[in-house]
């Protein structure tokens, strides 16, 4: 995916936070440590530095919603990062996305922390999970 349809895949996904532009992904995409899982209809976007994971975003159009599409696509971004070395992954989810906050947690992912007002006012829950060597 280039950045241009991974910045309309975004902006179709998300209103809140402000999605990311064509810019910002390519930025992202540039850093030697970003890795990328995507599908038609859906990606993850990380980072591997060291032994650790972060998600930056993860993203799937609403007509593909509901069908195990953010699950796959989870599942092989952390056997990715697990696979660069990093042996923990990190996220921020908003407080108030209970499907999101339902996925990470099928997906092994526990609270950690809290970013008040993260969001432009709305809490951030620092998720991490451990993952396999």
């Amino acid at each position: 995916m280039d950045p241009e349809a991974l910045a309309r895949l975004h902006a179709a996904a998300f209103v809140h936070p402000r999605p990311w532009d064509a810019a910002e992904f390519a930025a992202l995409l540039r850093q030697p440590h970003s890795l990328l899982e995507g599908a038609e209809d859906g990606f993850v976007l990380l980072r591997v530095l060291a032994d650790e994971a972060e998600v930056l975003t993860l993203a799937v159009a609403p007509h593909a919603r509901r069908r195990g599409l953010a699950t796959g696509l989870l599942a092989r971004a952390m056997a990715r990062a697990a696979d660069h070395g990093a042996r923990a992954a990190f996220l921020e989810v908003a407080a108030g996305n209970a499907a999101a906050r339902a996925l990470y947690a099928r997906a092994g992912f526990e609270q950690v922390g809290l970013r008040a007002g993260y969001y432009g006012g709305e809490d951030a829950l620092v998720l991490h999970r451990r993952l396999a060597p």
